[in-house]
């Protein structure tokens, strides 16, 4: 049995039978028991409430993350190297690649950072499609096309988002559950009117809201 588990924010858990898969333990999330027991970590770009390079090279270094292997783009990987991760367990990846972790094979999709504003630099975002579990990072990335989505984990507050085009993401990737994330910068209020236009409109039915820590069956 494969669950996921949402530890706040952007930060999810994957337990598949290969192992435990880690997407972007950031700040804003519970990253300690995010990445208690995890095999594999995926990062989707290098933005604070994503990834805190410090913290995170800090636990690759000790016992419990020894073995751990990171992937993301060239920028996260640079940051966790000048952090102190070895260089052959950072690994930078790009839209269109494969990859193999915590047992599963993992398409790295997406490409750029959605806009928070012409003035401030863009960056490289890729979202990450793994076991029918689409994380889009902060963008609305699309799946191959034919590609289908079992689980699609939808931003639902940030600078950069509005729901009118979170709505039009969902109806795009048609799938058949909705996983409300990056809402730690919403009050209880702003979540559930976000939920409820998202049911009202998606076309995905209601989406399922996590409790942090508690495991979905997949």
């Amino acid at each position: 049995m494969s669950t996921l588990t949402h530890w706040g924010h952007s930060c999810v858990r994957l337990d598949l039978p290969g192992g435990a898969l880690v997407l972007d333990p950031g700040g804003f999330s519970d990253v300690d028991a995010a990445l208690d027991g995890a095999t594999a970590v995926l990062v989707t770009h290098d933005h604070f409430d994503h990834v805190q390079a410090e913290p995170l090279a800090a636990w690759l270094a000790g016992d419990a993350g020894a073995a751990v292997h990171v992937w993301g783009p060239a920028a996260v990987v640079d940051a966790l190297v000048a952090a102190g991760v070895p260089s052959d367990r950072a690994h930078a990846v790009r839209p269109g690649d494969t990859v193999e972790a915590a047992g599963a094979t993992v398409q790295v999709l997406g490409g750029r950072h959605a806009v928070i504003h012409p003035d401030l630099p863009g960056l490289d975002n890729v979202g990450y499609l793994v076991e029918g579990v689409l994380h889009p990072g902060d963008a609305y990335t699309l799946p191959p096309e034919g590609t289908a989505v079992a689980t699609l984990l939808v931003p639902v507050g940030g600078p950069w988002l509005k729901l009118e085009h979170a709505i039009d993401y969902v109806r795009a990737v048609g799938p058949d559950r909705v996983v409300p994330i990056h809402e730690a910068v919403l009050s209880e209020p702003g979540q559930g009117l976000a939920r409820t236009l998202l049911t009202n409109l998606g076309g995905a039915g209601e989406p399922v809201r996590l409790e942090r820590g508690t495991p979905l069956e997949l």
